[in-house]
């Protein structure tokens, strides 16, 4: 479980560590030049919106299953 965890923290996906990494790389190929500020804080908060979002997508859909009687797997 942990290791899957550490693997899915490093996925290049905004507001993630992997996330920060894939900025970090953006940064070393245009040859050390910064990007701003507001552009990687857009990048983050519009990622943790979209994990936010599949989260519950994925919660309403367990839920509608157990009410409705389904199996889960």
């Amino acid at each position: 479980l942990s290791l899957m965890l550490a693997f899915m923290n490093l996925l290049p996906i905004p507001a993630l560590d992997g996330g920060r990494v894939l900025f970090i790389i953006i940064e070393l190929v245009r040859g050390g030049r910064k990007i701003s500020q507001k552009i990687e804080n857009s990048a983050h908060i519009a990622g943790f919106l979209l994990l936010m979002g599949l989260i519950l997508l994925m919660s309403f859909v367990d839920i509608s299953r157990i009410i409705s009687g389904e199996s889960l797997f």
